[in-house]
């Protein structure tokens, strides 16, 4: 009896803010996974260990929690001014879909250091010490990011002091620059995709709630955590441990997602976990995060919790940061409300799950609409094993 073999492909497995991924060059995948199809998403589906009924990921390369079941393919850039396309996928868990409809805000933070070494970069825009700067296209999106990575001796440098809430151990500090983060490409090219601010959005079985639905970083239905019976410093098992919970916010995204003009009905939500998120929000108030650090309601603005393909973040997605500094900038929203209101906001500072974070912003008002041109954050990155990922040759 002949069997098929195993298929080598070059891969990386890196962590990029408080997410994991398989990361690829483009040219390195078997020719049918090098254009968009049935071929590449089988491809990473095998890779990452989906669909797995078990809930496990034990035959693949993921962990089971959306961020952990994350690819990403890198190539040098096609648009001018740019180094390298990026282009990422959050790959289902027990279904069988990638879903390529927005952004890792946490891996892109390992973009740029991947690129240098992978040879994507321009050796010349690379310095043999200082900070190199890694002009990223987001190609799910199509939007730019700026990278500031730092080099040692001419090679990335990954550790450091940085720590960040959510991670357990320091590494170098990578800065990212978010330009002009709303997403033109969804819910008919606004910010605010309804054109308001703030909505009454009507769930069948939930009620009428108050929601700011925003396209910035990553779509977004905020939602006041008092509204849905929650102080907003709840945990990840208070949410996740109540399968009741967890239905009713998917019943919520779905109709917000239609009335964000995502999705043309509730049914097409299932193919679509990855957006848009849901988040609810609450003013500051002292609490303990999930690894014991006492945050004090007085260096916060604001609480802020986020669902990610069905389940309560450990920490916070950065796209969906993008959103709340977004969303805190502009007067009147759910999330500006929390954090006292005001118009000039240059950055915030949130509470979540893990700990807090500090996304800086710059929002201006052009003929009466809101826009905003730039968010940053810093996160960090390190590649964790490198070498070759390998899946049946029958796998796609």
């Amino acid at each position: 009896m002949s069997h098929l073999p195993q298929l080598r492909i070059p891969a990386t497995y890196m962590r990029g803010g408080t997410s994991k991924g398989v990361f690829f060059r483009l040219e390195d995948l078997p020719a049918a996974a090098q254009v968009p199809g049935t071929a590449r998403d089988a491809l990473l589906l095998r890779v990452i260990g989906s669909p797995d009924p078990y809930g496990k990921h034990t035959d693949g390369m993921g962990g089971a929690t959306s961020s952990t079941s994350k690819c990403v393919i890198l190539a040098k850039s096609a648009v001018p001014e740019h180094d390298v396309d990026y282009l990422y996928g959050q790959v289902g868990i027990s279904q069988s879909f990638v879903d390529w409809s927005g952004n890792c805000g946490n891996l892109s933070s390992a973009v740029g250091p991947f690129a240098i070494a992978a040879g994507l970069i321009d050796p010349a825009r690379v310095p043999h010490d200082g900070i190199a700067i890694v002009r990223i296209w987001q190609a799910n999106i199509g939007k730019t990011i700026i990278a500031h990575v730092p080099v040692s001796n001419g090679q990335v440098q990954e550790t450091g002091d940085f720590e960040l809430d959510g991670v357990t151990f320091p590494a170098a500090e990578i800065q990212l620059e978010f330009l002009d983060p709303a997403d033109e490409g969804e819910g008919g090219g606004a910010m605010f995709p309804t054109g308001n601010i703030v909505d009454d959005l009507d769930v069948p079985g939930v009620g009428t709630l108050r929601a700011t639905m925003i396209n910035a970083g990553v779509p977004t239905i905020f939602l006041n955590a008092a509204d849905l019976g929650y102080t907003g410093a709840e945990l990840q098992d208070a949410i996740n441990g109540d399968p009741a919970a967890l239905a009713k916010f998917e019943t919520i995204r779905a109709h917000g997602a239609v009335r964000m003009g995502l999705i043309a009905d509730i049914s097409g939500a299932v193919q679509r976990q990855h957006t848009p998120k849901v988040a609810f929000v609450a003013p500051p108030q002292d609490y303990t995060s999930s690894g014991g650090k006492r945050i004090a309601a007085a260096d916060i603005d604001l609480l802020a919790r986020a669902l990610s393909m069905g389940k309560l973040h450990h920490a916070m997605m950065g796209t969906a940061a993008v959103a709340i500094a977004t969303a805190a900038s502009v007067p009147g929203t759910v999330v500006n409300l929390a954090a006292g209101g005001g118009n000039d906001r240059a950055a915030v500072r949130f509470g979540h799950p893990s700990g807090t974070l500090r996304v800086g912003v710059e929002a201006r008002q052009v003929d009466g609409e809101w826009a905003v041109t730039k968010a940053s954050m810093s996160r960090s990155a390190r590649v964790l094993m490198e070498g070759w990922v390998r899946v049946p040759a029958d796998s796609f």
